[in-house]
């Protein structure tokens, strides 16, 4: 058996990249475990009485392992939050999408974040097989916490040094996060956009570096692409997209239907979405704001998620994040099952 999945209690190292922003569901984390992988769930924006919830849900439909991802950081407000004033401009810039939904545009409230020391110690009550971190190291007494449940450990590294960093911290297994991947760039040592290495040119890099296992990510959909990670040092892989095209993700059904479209191909980063640098489909929100200073994350998403409702119920695509990786293209499948058996294909059977 692979050493990763031995290590893991699974039968094939293949990851469901943990969707955050409401994209990950029980089910999807349930197929894939059930399937012979680790199924995931991007627990960030939960309360701790939410993440307890969400691990009992998981349960109901499978007893193979898991994985909760948490965010180390979660808020780039470090001077407090901005004001009403300073979110109200923001939103002043998005009014003729207002007029175009013909709605009124909402109250923007400053709202708060949940405290990460308060999640992560409820995601360690509820035990997890693993718990994923991105955007930092959680502090050595939460590692210690987790390690004494039996929890393994998994952060997302974007360099070289972040992997050594993590390593160092007592991680189990670096995940080696590529540009390529969609959504948020996981960068904790140096800025994302300093941080930007595609996963051929890191993985096997990382995997130099470290003893650990590590886990390729980033524009990887299909068996060649898993038949190349672990070529190049991999024990294992973690697919996002895929997934997220799947019907049993939380995505919209306009999201995923995108996810299959040629547009889907052409993707972007940028800060526009939410305030910190994430990959997704290049729309009107990106042409409309790319030139505008974003407010810090998560206050950007605040204001930008104003228009999401509406823009569902009218079908308009054009007017919410649409995370997406530059594997896109790449995509056929719109079950998990199916995406699982396509990625194992790529796994040396001997």
């Amino acid at each position: 058996m692979n050493g990763l999945a031995n290590l893991l209690g699974i039968s094939q190292p293949i990851f469901q990249g943990p969707l955050g922003g409401g994209h990950s569901t029980a089910k999807l984390a349930a197929a894939v475990s059930n399937a012979g992988g680790l199924g995931a769930f991007g627990v960030y924006t939960l309360s701790p009485e939410e993440i307890l919830r969400t691990a009992a849900s998981i349960r109901e439909l499978t007893d193979k392992p898991f994985n909760l991802n948490l965010w180390v950081s979660n808020t780039d407000c470090l001077g407090g939050p901005p004001s009403r004033d300073e979110l109200g401009r923001m939103q002043a810039r998005l009014a003729p999408f207002f007029d175009e939904l013909g709605i009124e545009p909402p109250p923007v409230n400053v709202r708060t974040t949940h405290k990460f020391e308060e999640q992560a110690r409820a995601v360690i009550e509820a035990r997890p097989a693993v718990f994923s971190f991105v955007f930092g190291i959680p502090s050595p007494e939460i590692m210690r916490e987790a390690k004494s449940k039996g929890i393994l450990l998994a952060g997302s590294a974007t360099t070289v040094d972040e992997a050594v960093t993590l390593e160092a911290a007592g991680v189990d297994v670096v995940i080696a996060s590529g540009l390529e991947a969609g959504g948020h760039r996981p960068s904790f040592l140096a800025t994302p956009e300093d941080s930007l290495i595609g996963t051929m040119a890191l993985l096997p890099q990382v995997a130099n570096a470290v003893r650990v296992p590590v886990v390729a990510a980033g524009g990887i959909a299909n068996a060649q692409g898993v038949r190349a990670a672990m070529a190049l040092g991999a024990q294992g892989v973690q697919v996002g997209t895929a997934f997220l095209a799947c019907e049993e993700s939380g995505a919209p059904e306009i999201h995923r239907k995108l996810l299959l479209e040629p547009s889907a191909r052409n993707t972007v980063l940028s800060r526009v979405y939410s305030g910190r640098l994430a990959r997704g489909i290049r729309n009107r929100i990106y042409d409309q704001l790319r030139d505008e200073r974003s407010l810090p994350f998560p206050s950007q998403s605040w204001v930008v998620s104003t228009l999401r409702e509406a823009a569902l119920k009218q079908g308009r695509a054009d007017l919410i994040a649409l995370w997406c990786g530059q594997s896109a293209g790449l995509l056929k499948w719109t079950k998990a099952a199916l995406v699982f058996q396509s990625l194992i294909e790529g796994l040396d059977r001997e």
